[in-house]
């Protein structure tokens, strides 16, 4: 007998020890989805259209986002990867895009009077791509004309009248100097004389030979040559420069004739764009400065290298049109999702090459980023993206906030650049951005970025779940075919779209409830395909869906089998029979990413004597997480208001996860902790073949879990390895029914009886079945009834609190015995986070 209790009761009765109201009943373990109901054969029946499914929330936000003109209203597309957030806006904005008007091509060109800041020009839709064509088209008709004109007899005839004046003056001057024995040269060194004998020049080693008389007569009648061919210079240089000028004015007139019906057509062409019939002008006066280039130049081959300069494409370099943005081919407006947003791709850049060891650049090596090439449309972006390419982030802001895009250098832009820097002309901007990313890096942004929250204005929320309705099979079933039309896929037939359905719910660990979230869908129906066209089917039938989803188990779940391998042999300790002290079996989920399992895990409970309350061994030993914590220290708040109302409580017991080597977190695990508090108390033995699951509150009411399902499955696995003997089960909260999609196998067992679930709303009723005996309720005088669990409890801390009031009265307590104390002992085993 313990507390009046007979024990043994319990192993000799087993599980008609528990009352069958909290069982849970067959139909409520999960829902199946009745093929029949589905209303059609198969897929291939259905529409090939892509359909949006649920979501009527985001789609209200996003169609908000994109129809609001304001400053600001940027979209932030938040949710869960998988819930087709990215599907979603490109199908919204591919259409909304074809209804808008095109935007503007833009062009660099050179600016003649600042070469390092080109001008941006824009031109109307598929006009830019035809400006660059006219231009050039008029720099080789210019170059043809201008030859041809200054090879003209015309040209030649009044440029030998204009030099005619300059040649006669040249004349007389020669005519003077012979006659006082001198030739006189022009050169670019100045005016060379030299002595003549008999006409004939004198070379300086013949002047050298002469007599020294008549050197001295030559030197002489030089200087009063030269003084006179000095003065005669004077005049000659005014007369050259006059040529000149005369020759100037004379190339001119021909250039603007030749070049004047080219600029008139050209000008005429582009009227209705005045920036650009100002750049056209500029472009005249330069061409007209600078005709001499259109004229043939010799080959000249580059210093040191032997290479000839390409003087005619130096030419059409400098008068070239840059086309940054073609929107030529557009119908409506541009849509752009940069998949590699750095800050080059993002904003542009200017391109350098190497020339000789040396880099450069032009105007002509700008590109334009996708905000530029979205520029009154839409630029979709992937937040992380983002955020992991440096000066991105910041980039981006500064454009919208600015409304204009500024091309420039990384190097310019902090004052780093060893290069001829270009500082094109900034480029306005209008454009909506769409982020994609995860609810966490929203709320992180919106916290701590001050930008975030005025540029981002609009938050749309996707859901990862939808109520089920009548058209859910419908939906799916359009998705369905949608996908195997779009990747040559086998169809499904009904059977195989209510397993999907099932699986849907699963997903979402809801009977009511279906998943949104359509990637895992779409990767589960491609699989089923592959496996039904494996085995020479026409169609996807239930068991190839049902054969995916357990390949995709089975190629995940190796830890899963180490563990139960591990139990099986006995390394990891769990009783599933018999009954302990002070011992129960817990339950947890292991997460591995991209699969999840249940386990048992036991857990126990010593108390012995002492006021240091209840020890949690696990936060001890800092393997304890935050919400582990709380549920433990909501223990000692309901011992304390259950038990000690009258009275206080001297006690001091541990509580702990064995064979647990990682860190442990959640409360689910709460309420199974004071289950097993109160049976190493009373001494009252738990059944080991019955689990248990769920948080508690201080008023001792069982709250909802996650995981439920895992935690089921991942006993049951356990039973069937160690044996079932019809005996087993699983206490979960009440709430957690709706959430039950368990696996056939479960299902089968618990209607054969082989297996239990129970669903419990406080925890003396979960006591009740953990021990076998009531629980007993709180009478009027303040105690329980004789023989019921809390009776026991309600003794024991009594006998605990008469045996401290004995110890404190002693003169010298050293002299007791010492209580036993609980020894934890650490294995070697170490695992994946827990979750309770």
């Amino acid at each position: 007998m313990l507390c009046g209790i007979d024990a043994n009761v319990i192993e000799r009765e087993g599980e008609s020890m528990a009352d069958h109201r909290w069982k849970v009943a067959e139909k409520e373990l999960t829902h199946r989805f009745d093929p029949l109901q589905i209303p059609f054969e198969t897929t291939e029946e259905l529409p090939p259209e892509e359909t949006i499914i649920g979501q009527k929330r985001a789609l209200r936000a996003i169609d908000f986002g994109l129809s609001i003109q304001d400053q600001g209203y940027n979209i932030y597309l938040s949710g869960t990867p998988g819930t087709g957030k990215s599907t979603i806006i490109k199908s919204m904005i591919a259409r909304l895009a074809m209804t808008q008007p095109t935007p503007d091509d833009w062009c660099f060109v050179n600016n003649f009077h600042d070469p390092d800041r080109p001008k941006a020009l824009n031109l109307p839709a598929g006009r830019g791509r035809l400006f660059q064509r006219d231009v050039d088209q008029l720099i080789g008709v210019l170059k043809g004309a201008f030859q041809k004109a200054f090879q003209s007899k015309e040209y030649e005839d009044q440029r030998r009248l204009i030099e005619e004046a300059f040649s006669k003056a040249a004349e007389e001057l020669n005519r003077q100097a012979e006659e006082e024995g001198f030739a006189i040269n022009f050169s670019v060194l100045g005016v060379m004389m030299t002595p003549l004998l008999k006409g004939k020049p004198l070379e300086p080693e013949e002047i050298k030979n002469l007599d020294p008389e008549t050197r001295v007569e030559i030197e002489k009648k030089e200087k009063e040559v030269h003084e006179r061919v000095h003065r005669f210079v004077q005049q000659v240089r005014v007369i050259r420069e006059e040529v000149n000028r005369k020759l100037d004015e004379l190339n001119r007139r021909v250039v603007r004739y030749a070049s004047e019906d080219a600029f008139e057509r050209l000008q005429e062409k582009y009227h209705d764009l005045p920036h650009v019939a100002e750049y056209i002008a500029s472009l005249q006066q330069n061409i007209v400065a600078n005709f001499a280039d259109f004229l043939p130049q010799p080959e000249t081959p580059l210093p040191f290298t032997g290479i000839d300069a390409a003087p005619a494409q130096a030419l059409m370099t400098r008068y070239a049109v840059n086309v940054v943005v073609d929107n030529s081919g557009a119908q409506g407006a541009p849509w752009v999702e940069e998949v590699n947003p750095t800050y080059n791709n993002l904003i542009g850049r200017i391109e350098k090459r190497g020339r000789f060891g040396t880099l450069f650049t032009h105007f002509t090596f700008i590109k334009a980023g996708s905000l530029l090439q979205a520029n009154g449309g839409y630029l979709l972006l992937n937040i992380v993206d983002l955020l992991r390419n440096p000066f991105s982030w910041e980039a981006l802001k500064r454009a919208i906030k600015n409304r204009e895009v500024k091309i420039e250098d990384l190097g310019d832009l902090y004052g780093i650049s060893a290069t001829t820097v270009l500082k094109p002309d900034p480029i306005p901007v209008r454009l909506r951005v769409i982020l994609v990313g995860s609810p966490l890096i929203y709320h992180l942004l919106r916290t701590f970025d001050e930008d975030f929250a005025k540029l981002f204005k609009v938050k749309v929320d996707f859901d990862l779940e939808q109520e089920w309705t009548d058209e859910a099979p419908l939906q799916y079933g359009r998705f369905a075919a949608w996908l195997c039309r779009k990747e040559g896929l086998l169809h499904l037939d009904r059977t195989a779209v209510a397993a999907l359905l099932e699986q849907a719910a699963r997903m979402v660990g809801h009977q009511k409830k279906l998943s949104l979230q359509f990637s895992p869908i779409a990767d589960l129906i491609r699989e089923a395909s592959h496996w039904a066209h494996k085995e020479g089917k026409a169609t996807v039938s239930c068991s190839d869906v049902r054969r995916a989803v357990k390949e995709q188990t089975y190629r995940s779940n190796l830890y899963e089998e180490k563990i139960q391998e591990w139990i099986a042999e006995g390394t990891l300790m769990i009783d599933v029979g018999g009954t302990a002290v002070g011992q129960v079996n817990g339950l947890s989920v292991i997460d591995l990413g991209d699969f999840s399992f249940g386990r048992p895990s036991r857990i126990t409970a010593r108390v012995f004597m002492g006021e240091s309350g209840i020890v949690n061994i696990e936060r001890e030993a800092h393997l304890s997480g935050k919400t582990h914590n709380k549920g433990v220290m909501i223990l000692s708040g309901y011992l304390g208001g259950r038990y000690g109302r009258d009275n206080p409580i001297s006690l001091s017991a541990t509580l702990c996860f064995e064979q647990s080597y990682a860190e442990v977190e959640g409360d689910s695990a709460s309420a199974a902790e004071l289950a097993v508090l109160l049976s190493a108390l009373t001494e009252i033995p738990l059944r080991q073949g019955i689990a248990m699951t769920g948080s508690m509150n201080q008023r001792g009411e069982i709250q909802a879990i996650g995981g439920v399902n895992e935690k089921i499955e991942g006993f049951y696995d356990t039973c069937t390895i160690l044996g079932l003997t019809g005996e087993q089960g699983v206490i979960i909260p009440r709430q957690n029914i709706k959430h039950l999609m368990l696996k056939e196998e479960v299902v089968e067992a618990a209607a054969a009886g082989r297996f239990h679930i129970y669903a419990v709303s406080n925890v003396d009723e979960a006591i009740e079945i953990l021990t076998g005996q009531p629980a007993g309720t709180l009478q009027p005088d303040g105690t329980y009834p004789e023989g019921t669990l809390n009776a026991a409890v309600m003794k024991r801390l009594h006998e605990m609190e008469e045996r401290m009031r004995i110890i404190a009265g002693r003169e010298h307590p050293a002299d007791l015995p010492t209580p036993p104390l609980f020894v934890e002992t650490n294995g070697e085993f170490k695992g994946s986070r827990e979750k309770l």
